[in-house]
């Protein structure tokens, strides 16, 4: 299939207008529900969560062009409402019928492989094959999207970074330093700790931990402390196997345990709330109440003129600042990266439409307006050096540097009920029912039983 697109064609992502996109496309679309796609319906799952609604605004968007150039074809939306734990549940139930699995769906780049291999998705080698724009992708960016059996089941939608973001304002009343560049862990306990003594009815630090935020806890809070210890990651790509005994899982665990046993993070029933990062981007950081917050690129998203919470000041107020390694050790500075793709369902009665629908979505000026709305880190070479995406936020210059700090998650089969696992260790810390050392030894059994002791070896920090 040849792939062509208007070049005149221009996209609306602001979230204001996503009632209006409703609207017009609605004599093709549901809320979801029963039963699958047929060939001339393609049904559209997606995550619609909290603050963060730019997907559903760009999947309007591309529906509306979609059924436009595919005259009968209609769009059906299935926008599940949830957390990243409960959306990836409620899709993979979605999956395991084929009266109910979708045609395309919001895939999380660490569960293409799981998913893959559960045969949920369909190969699009032979799409990406005839569709030029591919050559437009960063190879790194494409093997994210890459199943364990070498083929692409996912085409990328954008990237991210995390760091940790910080408000220059209550920086400057409590007495420290802006701009503000820790360089060790105790850096960042310390400016929390001031705060707490100095503005007391701030909330110092937020780190995302324990089973309600899933892999938000997992992947934001606790690897990106573990990747900036000397053990450096869970683990081991050479071996093949999963690290136990690890010193750099403790000293992580302990970090949480300063934070939110040390009176300087959340209440812990605060930041058990499912909707805490809501509370976070929506009203702790623009109202002052949060002076120090270690989260995503994306953040600013929702603060800009066409997000769910614009905050006109939030450049002038927030700062950014590398997550620093423990003790500073080389490269001084690490990051997480993931990002999500589209991908077409194995289970489709009409793939060229499937792939034709996520091509759409995923042109250049698709891809650009996305990446502008959710604040992502472009991923085609044509958008990353566009004037209009570079100068579109101000922090993209700096969450694009630490770049060459990044880690990825291991995307293995067993990850996500690994990930489930940290989230438990994490919460039994936070909330004072075990030490560090008891939560890693409580993670370590739980890993044997799910991989096998064959598949483990001890950290070697």
């Amino acid at each position: 299939m040849t792939r062509t697109t208007s070049s005149t064609r221009r996209r609306v992502l602001a979230i204001a207008a996503a009632a209006a996109a409703t609207a017009l496309v609605v004599s093709g679309c549901s809320a979801g529900g029963g039963g699958g796609g047929d060939d001339k319906t393609i049904k559209v799952a997606y995550q619609k969560f909290g603050t963060f609604t730019q997907m559903d605004a760009h999947m309007k968007e591309t529906a509306k062009t979609f059924e436009a150039d595919n005259p009968g074809m209609k769009v059906e939306f299935v926008p599940i409402a949830a957390q990243n734990d409960d959306y990836f549940t409620k899709l993979a139930l979605m999956n395991r019928s084929a009266a109910t699995a979708p045609d395309v769906m919001y895939e999380d780049t660490f569960k293409v492989k799981s998913d893959a291999a559960a045969g949920y998705l369909l190969p699009l080698d032979d799409y990406t094959a005839e569709w030029d724009d591919w050559d437009m992708f960063y190879d790194n960016a494409k093997e994210a999207g890459v199943g364990e059996d070498g083929k692409t089941y996912g085409i990328p939608m954008g990237t991210d970074t995390r760091a940790l973001w910080y408000n220059k304002d209550l920086f400057a009343q409590a007495g420290l330093p802006v701009p503000w560049e820790p360089k060790t862990w105790q850096d960042v306990l310390d400016a929390a700790d001031t705060i707490k003594s100095e503005l007391p009815d701030v909330v110092p630090m937020n780190v995302y931990s324990g089973k309600p935020q899933g892999e938000g806890a997992t992947m934001q809070g606790f690897e990106m402390l573990l990747y900036g210890t000397p053990t450096g990651t869970l683990y081991d790509d050479d071996s093949g196997k999963w690290l136990t005994d690890s010193q750099g899982f403790v000293d992580s665990l302990g970090f949480i345990e300063d934070v939110y046993q040390g009176g300087v993070g959340p209440k812990p029933e605060e930041a058990l709330d499912t909707n805490i990062g809501t509370i976070v981007a929506g009203e702790w950081l623009p109202q002052g109440k949060l002076a120090i917050d270690l989260d995503g690129s994306w953040l600013s998203g929702t603060w800009l003129e066409t997000g769910t919470n614009p905050w006109p000041e939030w450049n002038d107020v927030m700062g950014q600042a590398a997550m620093p390694t423990q003790d500073g050790d080389a490269p001084g500075a690490t990051s997480m990266s993931g990002g999500w793709t589209l991908a077409a369902g194995a289970n489709t009665k009409n793939p060229d439409m499937a792939f034709e629908f996520i091509a759409d979505a995923l042109d250049k000026e698709g891809s650009q307006s996305y990446d502008i709305a959710a604040s992502q880190i472009a991923v085609r070479r044509d958008v990353a050096e566009d004037p209009e995406y570079v100068s579109s936020n101000p922090t993209f210059e700096f969450f694009s540097s630490i770049v060459p700090v990044t880690h990825f998650r291991p995307a293995t089969t067993d990850y996500s009920r690994i990930s489930n696992e940290i989230t438990v260790a994490m919460e039994a810390v936070m909330t004072g029912q075990q030490s560090p050392e008891e939560a890693a030894a409580a993670f370590d059994e739980q890993l044997v039983g799910i991989v096998g002791e064959d598949a483990t070896q001890k950290a070697k920090d």
